[in-house]
C-alpha cells in the first residue's frame, strides 16, 4: 500500500506554468505579483491541494498569522457562568476566522501565568496580543507596545499606558439605571459595586455615585467582585446595614441574580419591596424570576471591534486609540 504524496511547490508552478520562486512569493502574501499570475498560482494551489509550510511562511514574511487573547482571570471564571467572557471569545473569533487567523488564548490569573504569557508575547510567537479583563495598572500591554508588538485592550487600562482599547459607556449607562430608579419613586437605593481595581468596576461606581449625588440621595454601598458569590454576601451586608433600602444596582448581572435570590430569602418582594437592576444584559437575565432590567452592553462587538482595531494595527494602518461603545437600558420586571 503506497501513500499519496503531498503536492510540492514544484507541482504547483508548474500547473501554474511559472518558476518555483513566483509560486513562493504568491503563497508567502506578495503583491510584486501581477494579478493574472497570482490567480494562477491560486487556481493552482486549489486544484492541488497544495497546503504551505506555514514555518517556512512565518520565516519569509515574519508573520505567524496568529494573535494572543489574554485574560487576567483564574480558569474558573474564564470558563464559568459568566457570558461576558465567552462572549468577548466569540466575537474575536469570528474576526480572525473571517481574517485567516489562528486564535491563541492564554490566561493569566497568577503570577506564574502572568509570566508565561510575556515570555510567550515578547518572543514574538504571535502577530499582536488583545488583552481583555485588564486588573490594576499591568504594565504588561505598555511594555508589549514599547517593544513594537501590536496591542489592543478591552476596557481602557489604568495608569498612564498609552495602548489602544475598545470600551462601552459605563458611566452613561449607569446613570440611565439609576435615574430609571428614582423616577419610578425609589429613594433608598443601593450599589453592590465591582471590583475597584478595574475600569469597569470604578466608572459604574462613579455613574452610580455622581447620579444619587445629583438627587440629593445617600449612598448605600457594598464592594463585589463581578461573581454570584460576592453579590450574595454584598446584598446580606446591604439589608443588615440598610434594612429600609427599596432599590439595588448591581455592577454585573451575575451579582445582580445573586441579590434576587438573597432578597427572596430574606422575605423581600422584587419589585414591590426592593427594586433591582444589573449590568450586562446576559443571555440568562431574561429568565431569571422576576426578568432582569439590566444595562445592556454589546459584548460580543467588543471582541470584534478590538481584534479589527488590532489587525489594522499589525497591518501598519493608523486606528483610532479609544473606541467607545454605546449601552442601553433593558426594561424588564424587577424594576
Amino acid at each position: 500500500m503506497t501513500t499519496a504524496q503531498r503536492p510540492t511547490l514544484e507541482a504547483v508552478a508548474a500547473r501554474a506554468g511559472v518558476s518555483r520562486a513566483t509560486v513562493s512569493r504568491v503563497v508567502n502574501g506578495s503583491t510584486t505579483v501581477a494579478e493574472p499570475i497570482r490567480e494562477a498560482v491560486h487556481r493552482a494551489v486549489a486544484e492541488l491541494g497544495y497546503v504551505p509550510n506555514l514555518a517556512a511562511r512565518s520565516l519569509v514574511t515574519q508573520r505567524t498569522d496568529s494573535v494572543a487573547l489574554v485574560m487576567p482571570e483564574a480558569a474558573t471564571r474564564v470558563f464559568s457562568d459568566d457570558q461576558v467572557f465567552p462572549g468577548i471569545i466569540r466575537g474575536v473569533s469570528q474576526e480572525l476566522e473571517a481574517a485567516d487567523k489562528q486564535l491563541v488564548l492564554m490566561l493569566a490569573g497568577s503570577p506564574a501565568g502572568h509570566d508565561r504569557v510575556e515570555r510567550f508575547t515578547t518572543g514574538r510567537h504571535v502577530d499582536g496580543v488583545l488583552f481583555a479583563s485588564l486588573h490594576g495598572a499591568d504594565p504588561l500591554p505598555g511594555t508589549l507596545a514599547r517593544l513594537g508588538i501590536p496591542v489592543v485592550c478591552s476596557g481602557r487600562p489604568l495608569g498612564d499606558v498609552p495602548v489602544p482599547y475598545v470600551d462601552v459607556d459605563h458611566v452613561g449607562g449607569v446613570t440611565a439605571a439609576v435615574r430609571h430608579l428614582i423616577d419610578s419613586g425609589r429613594r433608598r437605593i443601593a450599589s453592590i459595586a465591582g471590583p475597584q481595581d478595574m475600569v469597569a468596576g470604578i466608572e459604574r461606581l462613579t455613574g452610580y455615585r455622581t447620579t444619587m449625588a445629583a438627587a440629593g440621595l445617600p449612598e448605600l454601598v457594598a464592594i463585589g467582585d463581578f461573581t454570584r458569590e460576592s453579590g450574595a454576601a454584598a446584598m446580606r451586608r446591604l439589608l443588615v446595614e440598610h434594612p429600609d433600602l427599596d432599590a439595588v444596582f448591581a455592577a454585573s448581572d451575575l451579582m445582580a441574580h445573586a441579590a434576587l435570590r438573597t432578597l427572596r430569602a430574606a422575605g423581600r418582594r422584587v419589585p414591590e419591596d426592593v427594586a433591582v437592576v444589573g449590568f450586562d444584559d446576559i443571555e440568562t437575565a431574561a429568565y431569571t424570576e422576576p426578568p432582569l432590567t439590566t444595562v445592556r452592553q454589546p459584548i460580543v462587538e467588543i471582541g470584534r471591534r478590538m481584534t479589527r482595531q488590532l489587525l489594522r494595527l499589525a497591518a501598519g494602518e493608523s486606528i483610532e486609540p479609544a473606541v467607545m461603545l454605546p449601552t442601553e437600558l433593558i426594561l424588564r420586571d424587577s424594576a
